[in-house]
Parts: C-alpha cells; structure tokens; sequence
C-alpha cells in the first residue's frame, strides 16, 4: 500500500499503472486476489499520491492557482488526506465494497 502511495506521488497515473500493473496482476491472480478489487486498490492509491506532499501534482495545481506555500497548501490538504487514507483503508480490506457492483451484473 505504501508502495503504491508513493509511486502515486512521483509518477503520472496512466504510466504508473501501465507499469505495475503489467508486473502485479498475473501475481496477484495466482494468488488469489480479484484482479477487479486489485484494480480498484491500486487507482485509489494512485489518485491519493496526487495530493500526497512533497511530489503530488495536485499540491503544485494548487500552490500555483492560489499563490500560497507548498507548506501552507500541504497543510490544507491533510484533513483531506486523512479521510481519503481512510477510504484506502476500506476499500483494501473489506474487497465487497469494490466487488458487490461487479456481481450484480454476473
């Protein structure tokens, strides 16, 4: 998970999934893990390394559209970051929430 967090951080999402995914999902899928669930860990991870200081892209949109510090605007975001940590949380360890649409449609 950390991993993931901090590869979110440094790399652009499509290049980052094209790269770890490409490695992680035949090895995920021998292990077991739904690779809809791995999917959706590893977008969720990527989207919260946008806003993780100091190399998220979003902290730089920001710090430029509103002329404020990188540590004014890292501070900003954490209550943010903490909620979305917390989402991250649920969404890796309790695998129905990203699974129970997908077997609807089964």
């Amino acid at each position: 998970m950390y991993l993931f967090l901090f590869i979110g951080s440094l790399l652009d999402t499509p290049a980052a999934i094209v790269i770890i995914v490409t490695i992680l999902e035949p090895i995920a899928v021998n292990l077991g893990i739904d690779p809809i669930h791995l999917g959706a860990v590893i977008v969720v991870n990527f989207v919260i390394g946008y806003i993780t200081a100091p190399f998220g892209y979003n902290l730089f949109v920001t710090k430029t559209i509103t002329g404020r510090g990188m540590g004014q605007v890292s501070m900003s975001v954490m209550p943010f970051l903490l909620v979305c940590l917390l989402g991250l949380m649920m969404v890796t360890y309790i695998p129905q929430i990203t699974l129970v649409l997908p077997a609807l449609f089964n």
